[in-house]
């Protein structure tokens, strides 16, 4: 019985390699590449499958690039994903969007440090192209919080939190009727799908 032992662990190292490698499989990667530097995001179509393949398909499509993160508050988060750079000519259209999808705020994942969720007006189904990383922990946007809806996270960074923290640390002003955009841009130059590991 006890000769049996290590072939039993072997098998469980097996079937746990296995399990690791359907995770990985199962967790496509998007490198974002910004003026201030790379992030690389991991995104979670088992929790919020609705929001990732809304995400990808503006990945798919180009249309971050020549967007920015218009909207940066250095202890809350950095958002992006909706204004062309003409947002500076005081002009701030947002670029045109697809239909807004969904909210899934209530799949079990949180509003920490690192972690990305799709933005959205008062209408808790209105995300469409805006996204934000939480710089900090913001339990007060996890469901039920803070309207009794909450924000979907279905992605979080996986390299690149310091290109994150270096964005988050960017002087701002209010232009227009917005508060809180860079003083000086800070772009989304392309986003990628990266090959599955």
């Amino acid at each position: 019985m006890l000769r049996k032992l290590p072939f039993l662990g072997a098998i469980i190292l097996g079937l746990s390699a296995v399990a690791d490698d359907g995770l990985a499989a199962s967790s496509p990667r998007v490198l974002i590449k910004t003026s201030a530097g790379e992030i690389t995001v991991e995104l979670y179509p088992d929790k919020a499958p609705r929001s990732v393949a809304n995400f990808l398909e503006y990945v798919k499509s180009g249309h971050y690039e020549g967007t920015i993160f218009h909207r940066v508050i250095g202890n809350f988060m950095i958002q992006g994903g909706g204004f062309g750079a003409d947002f500076y000519q005081n002009r701030m259209q947002p670029k045109p969007t697809r239909a807004p999808i969904p909210l899934e705020a209530q799949n079990g994942l949180r509003n920490d440090t690192g972690w990305v969720a799709m933005a959205r007006t008062g209408d808790p189904n209105s995300a469409t192209s805006q996204f934000f990383i939480n710089t900090v922990d913001n339990a007060g946007l996890n469901h039920p919080s803070p309207d009794g809806h909450g924000y979907a996270v279905f992605g979080k960074v996986v390299t690149g939190m310091e290109v994150v923290n270096a964005i988050r640390a960017v002087p701002t002003r209010t232009l227009g009727q917005m508060r809180d955009v860079p003083v000086t841009p800070v772009s989304i130059d392309s986003m990628k799908l990266l090959p599955a590991q």
